[in-house]
């Protein structure tokens, strides 16, 4: 009744401003429930035909060649105006990325290398594009290409993922056949080939200099930067690596226009998101989503809630294991976003988000984290080559209780001797995990410690 009573009051002649102010301050918009018709995969599930025939009919390949033929500047700042950002992780804005590569010509050709090493714990994104939607890549791939100014491009995809392959092997041979890749790709007048290229299992392939050493035949090992792939990349040529994902949505963007894409999520957080949710939910489930959503809302919606209840809930980790844990306190409020995840001192990563309620042993959850990154490390680095399994030796220590109390302080010193003392990520990756439990879950490892019983094994 009093609102009413203020409402009316301000909108009598002469209150527009004051009514503009109440609207603002009481209307702030929330994010998510994404609509279908504004989903860019439409057959993530794979209900439909995931082929030539099937995806021209969702819409794939329709009138490319206008696309191709506004020209390289146009593709670019388009990208740049939708706000997307890099969906493997990192977060990087993808037009500014794709301005990178050189826009004339020394005489080495330039080279776009697609990501789909799915290897982080928990990600299962990706596999569901190259399965049942492989042509919004392959489609995205040309589009890429021509923005960048790139004559190939190869897809280095996980060695396991062989239904993923050969899904995209015959989605390829397709696209050949109706001459949508390679010499006038589209009848545009713009040549790009397409290769794809299997890797071999390693997590450290997933990092971009590790991938173009593994695709020139070398061992996966990261390279020092700079010089950066975009001057020296693959085969010492201007290169540009990006995820699945972040290629998949560009033809759409372009189709839909940029103040499309954007309008969706918070401002630097703009676009729809595939998010793989797994752990203890009634309904583990991959599904795009807007950004921004509220992560209890996500969980809720899309997965029937979590096991047992929300009450039941202990933390989730939200954008892949190697970003820290968040507890039930953070989730109940956080956005599923770049920003608000980092200020929250995690990261939203590749948007896997691993639920783990009451009946979870967090510390055992960490350890095993733990081993993944020591057995991963490629070991060129002394800092994540011995530092991965001290962790690791440790961890297995606090998860018995075999420790005394201070070796906690001791262990949050070793994850900064690791952290940003590498060539790439993966000794932050190994690092964060483990920051997380002990920034959030300090008592329940000084009580596992206080409760050690010399040849007892934990409950």
């Amino acid at each position: 009744m009093l609102r009413k009573v203020v409402e009316g009051a301000l909108l009598r002649p002469g209150r527009q401003g004051a009514s503009n102010a109440l609207r603002a301050f009481s209307t702030e918009r929330t994010h998510g429930n994404l609509k279908d018709q504004d989903r860019i995969f439409t057959n993530l599930y794979g209900k439909h035909d995931p082929f030539l025939a099937g995806a021209m009919k969702r819409g794939d390949w329709h009138r490319t060649k206008d696309l191709i033929v506004k020209g390289r500047d146009w593709i670019v700042n388009e990208i740049k105006a939708s706000g997307l950002r890099g969906r493997g992780g990192a977060g990087f804005p993808s037009g500014l990325k794709w301005s990178f590569m050189p826009k004339v010509s020394d005489g080495r050709p330039c080279y776009l290398v697609v990501n789909a090493d799915e290897s982080e714990p928990g990600t299962c994104k990706d596999r569901e594009i190259m399965r049942h939607d492989p042509h919004k890549l392959l489609e995205g791939c040309v589009i890429a290409c021509t923005g960048m100014g790139a004559r190939y491009c190869y897809i280095y995809i996980r060695g396991e993922y062989v239904n993923e392959r050969l899904a995209l092997e015959k989605s390829l041979a397709e696209c050949y056949a109706k001459g949508l890749v390679g010499k006038n790709a589209c009848g545009s007048g713009v040549d790009v080939d397409i290769y794809i290229h299997y890797g071999a299992g390693a997590y450290i392939c997933g990092e971009e200099t590790a991938l173009i050493e593994s695709l020139e035949g070398k061992q996966g090992k990261p390279r020092m930067k700079p010089p950066f792939p975009a001057g020296v990349g693959l085969y010492g040529c201007p290169t540009t690596v990006t995820n699945v994902e972040t290629i998949a949505v560009a033809p759409t963007i372009l189709r839909r226009g940029a103040s499309w894409f954007a309008g969706f999520g918070r401002k630097n957080n703009t676009g729809t998101k595939l998010f793989c949710i797994s752990g203890a939910v009634n309904n583990p489930c991959t599904v795009e989503e807007e950004m921004s959503i509220p992560l209890r809302e996500l969980i809720d919606r899309h997965c029937g809630g979590v096991i047992g209840g929300w009450d039941n809930l202990l933390a989730v980790i939200p954008g892949g294991s190697s970003v820290p844990m968040l507890p039930k306190d953070i989730c109940s409020t956080v956005l599923m976003d770049f920003d608000d995840l980092k200020k929250q001192q995690s990261g939203l990563g590749t948007a896997a988000v691993i639920v783990m309620d009451k009946s979870t042993d967090v510390i055992e959850a960490i350890s095993r984290l733990s081993y993944f990154y020591k057995h991963e490390s490629c070991g060129q680095c002394t800092p994540c080559r011995e530092g991965t399994t001290w962790l690791w030796n440790m961890m297995e220590r606090m998860r018995v209780g075999d420790a005394r109390l201070e070796e906690i302080d001791m262990l949050q010193e070793l994850t900064k001797q690791i952290e940003g003392h590498t060539i790439c990520a993966l000794g932050d990756a190994a690092a964060w995990p483990v920051q997380g439990l002990i920034r959030h879950f300090r008592p329940e490892m000084e009580a596992r410690i206080n409760g050690y019983t010399p040849g007892k094994i934990a409950a």
